[in-house]
C-alpha cells in the first residue's frame, strides 16, 4: 500500500525536543519515527495524534523563520470545551497563548491560538465539525 493525499506538513524548528514537548501537551501527539538525516545530520521527527494518517514532520534548523504564523496556522479539535480551556489556560500560564479563547459560532466554533516554541501558530478549537461536513460530502 502506498501513501495518497495529504499526508504531513513539515515545519522548521529550532530543538526538537522542546517542539516534541509542545505538540505532545497541547496536541496529544507523540513521535512514530525519529532520526538523523544521513545526508544533512540534522534531526527529523515525525509527530502524530493517531487520529488519521497524517503527520507534522519537524526538521531541526539553525535558523527559523516562523511558517504559520500570525494567522496561518495548525488545527487540533479538541475533546470537550473544558478540556480546552484546561489546556488554555496551561497556554497562558506559560506564555503560549496569542489568542483568547473565542466562540464564533457556526462553523467555526470555539477556538484560541497557541504559538509553538518557534513562533508557528497553532490553534485548539471545540465545535468545528470538520470530520463531519467532509464525511457529509463524500456520501
Amino acid at each position: 500500500m502506498i501513501d495518497i493525499g495529504l499526508t504531513h506538513i513539515a515545519l522548521p524548528i529550532s530543538n526538537v525536543e522542546r517542539s516534541i514537548e509542545f505538540y505532545s501537551t497541547y496536541a496529544g501527539m507523540q513521535v512514530v519515527h525519529h532520526r538523523i538525516d544521513a545526508e544533512t545530520g540534522v534531526a527529523v521527527v515525525w509527530l502524530t495524534d493517531s487520529t488519521r494518517p497524517f503527520v507534522i514532520v519537524l526538521i531541526q534548523t539553525d535558523s527559523v523563520a516562523p511558517v504559520l504564523s500570525p494567522f496561518a496556522h495548525l488545527g487540533v479539535g479538541c475533546s470537550s470545551r473544558k478540556h480546552m480551556d484546561n489546556l488554555c489556560n496551561k497556554a497562558r500560564s506559560e506564555g503560549v497563548l496569542i489568542k483568547e479563547p473565542k466562540d464564533s459560532g457556526y462553523p467555526v466554533g470555539y477556538w484560541a491560538f497557541l504559538r509553538d516554541p518557534d513562533g508557528h501558530t497553532l490553534e485548539l478549537s471545540y465545535g468545528q465539525e470538520i470530520g463531519l461536513t467532509v464525511e457529509k460530502t463524500m456520501l
